[in-house]
């Protein structure tokens, strides 16, 4: 079947899948999960391999990591305070979020690593532009590049050194000469009279076709894998009792695919020995302005399963994981139950390298600036440490001349 053939097909069927479609629309220019696994064994043995995880919508740090002790916190939000009782405690004062089970028993082990008070100067309030600035790591003027993707520029630029499994390519990779490959994992979605024997057959390759024809039925045949992949997932995790409601939506600031399975792919890619260096995966929906309390402490819990099964599935292999948040929310909650936008948060490190424990002082939650957390760390210091330790690459060159570290 020819290229055209198939295309026409799809496109006529009414089948819209998440991994190549896009690409092969494109002019075949994304990458597929094959060509990700083609690279298995050629990850170097000292290499270690970073797992970016962005929460989506602004969490609200302050119910992450509970300084459950202070007057303060428990005065500012009377319906939304968790007491001493109800946190999983870190040490007198500090505590986790009840939905946090797994990385509290990290934090326990010493190796969940706690960053309080990070932030930038000048925080900006909006969604879109502080996730560019953090994607961009440039505060005063965010540009047209991600910080991970000016080091793949310096790396060599193959795509497949950074991957992203969410359904669109973030700034986050983007290079000024190249970019990460991405790979969506919402699967497909077929027309009843479709059946799924004809989308595998229009992926089996004809001997002598050409690149572009070639290249076109390694897109269908990787999005039925990928499909049977999600199923197979979706029905481990349906075989395991499960209290938490469904995985919210993912607003429309990203993280809209589950997290489950962006980071099964990613155990598996590691697992395999790709050459792959960095990660980029997401959550959303932690834009929480009303009746926050349990719909936050559920999505908690949906990040905690999720990320303590990855480290369950990848033990042995050498993974860092970071977790972030584009701002944490106001101190005060608001008459909705909520909380609104913010500035300083929490970030969260696992992995090799990196001392478990608490980091960074508590932001004050009374000394505030109009009404919001002054941040003590600005997280270039977290970027560049992790391009030093994890990539083996030079700060300066990829964060304008930086010098700031972070102290572990």
């Amino acid at each position: 079947m020819d290229s055209l053939t198939r295309r026409k097909f799809l496109v006529r069927s009414g089948v819209v899948g998440g991994v190549a479609l896009a690409g092969a629309a494109a002019g075949f220019g994304a990458y597929s999960l094959r060509d990700i696994l083609d690279t298995a064994g050629e990850r170097p043995t000292d290499a270690q391999t970073l797992v970016v995880i962005t929460l989506y919508g602004g969490n609200d740090g302050l119910n992450t990591v509970i300084p459950f002790a202070d007057a303060a916190y428990q005065s500012a939000r009377p319906e939304l305070a968790y007491s001493a009782d109800e946190v999983l405690k870190l040490d007198a004062t500090t505590g986790l979020n009840p939905g946090l089970k797994g990385l509290h028993g990290l934090y326990s082990q010493q190796r969940l690593a706690v960053v309080r008070g990070v932030g930038y100067p000048q925080a900006d309030r909006s969604h879109f532009r502080s996730m560019d600035i953090w994607h961009t790591a440039q505060p005063a003027r965010p540009g047209n590049t991600g910080w991970l993707g000016r080091w793949l520029d310096t790396a060599g630029g193959d795509p497949r050194l950074a991957v992203s499994f969410e359904n669109v390519l973030p700034p986050l990779l983007a290079g000024a000469s190249s970019a990460g490959a991405v790979v969506g994992v919402n699967g497909m979605k077929m027309p009843r009279t479709v059946p799924m024997e004809t989308v595998s057959a229009l992926g089996q390759a004809v001997a002598g076709e050409p690149a572009l024809q070639a290249r076109a039925a390694a897109c269908y045949a990787d999005l039925v894998r990928v499909d049977r992949l999600m199923k197979d997932v979706n029905e481990a995790v349906s075989a395991t009792p499960d209290p938490e409601p469904d995985q919210p939506k993912g607003t429309g600031t990203g993280g809209q695919s589950a997290l489950d399975s962006q980071l099964d792919l990613v155990a598996q890619c590691i697992k395999a020995k790709v050459a792959t260096r960095a990660f980029s995966v997401s959550l959303g929906g932690f834009d929480t302005h009303a009746d926050e309390k349990q719909p936050h402490q559920a999505l908690l819990g949906i990040l905690d399963k999720a990320v303590t099964s990855f480290l369950g599935e990848v033990a042995g292999h050498d993974v860092v994981v970071l977790i972030y948040s584009e701002f944490g929310r106001r101190v005060k909650a608001n008459a909705s139950d909520g909380t609104d936008h913010g500035t300083a948060s929490n970030v969260l490190l696992i992995g090799p390298g990196f001392a478990g424990g608490l980091h960074g002082e508590q932001p004050s939650l009374t000394n505030l600036d109009n009404g919001d957390l002054k941040h003590s760390i600005d997280f270039r210091d977290i970027y560049a440490t992790i391009l030093e330790r994890v990539l083996k690459a030079d700060p300066a060159q990829i964060l304008e001349g930086w010098k700031g570290r972070l102290a572990l």
